[in-house]
């Protein structure tokens, strides 16, 4: 692994971690619930109560020089929360969810955690959530109220 990587994926389903922390070996990583033939995180073969189907082909997360991008292939959208993002990717759609330059300035700067934020919160992680978004715009004001998500966990050489 570099020194700046995707370390690790937790699956939930509200406030409940379903499965083991996933770890990932490539730049690249697939998360979907059901992809013939795909190779990644399969949310589908988890002991899951909430797994959604909406989540289908799922996301590609794709660490690069610059910070993790994500690719929503899925039929609807994913909503995300970083240190350097706050916003809802459409599917087909390709945006980059954590910055590693920024971070690295926000640190600096000894900012606080966000407002409202539930939970303890990593400065190297981003939050996802399949369909359903959350925050002072929704009626879920938590990460936690979502039906399913994922916590990637990021490797920025601590």
């Amino acid at each position: 692994l570099s020194p700046r990587s995707i370390s690790h994926v937790a699956y939930w389903e509200q406030q409940t971690r379903v499965g083991r922390l996933y770890p990932a070996h490539e730049p690249s990583l697939s998360i979907f619930y059901d992809l013939p033939q795909g190779t990644g995180l399969c949310l589908g073969q988890l002991n899951a109560v909430r797994t959604r189907s909406k989540i289908g082909y799922g996301i590609v997360l794709s660490q690069e020089p610059d910070g993790v991008w994500i690719y929503n292939r899925s039929q609807h959208p994913v909503f995300v929360h970083s240190p350097t993002l706050d916003l809802r990717v459409m599917p087909g759609y390709s945006l980059k969810v954590f910055d590693y330059d920024k971070s690295s300035w926000i640190l600096q700067q000894g900012m606080e955690p966000p407002v409202g934020l539930e939970g303890p919160y990593d400065p190297h992680s981003v939050r996802i959530s399949f369909a359903k978004g959350w925050g002072p715009c929704y009626s879920r004001q938590f990460v936690t109220s979502c039906p399913c998500w994922v916590e990637v966990l990021l490797n920025t050489h601590r």
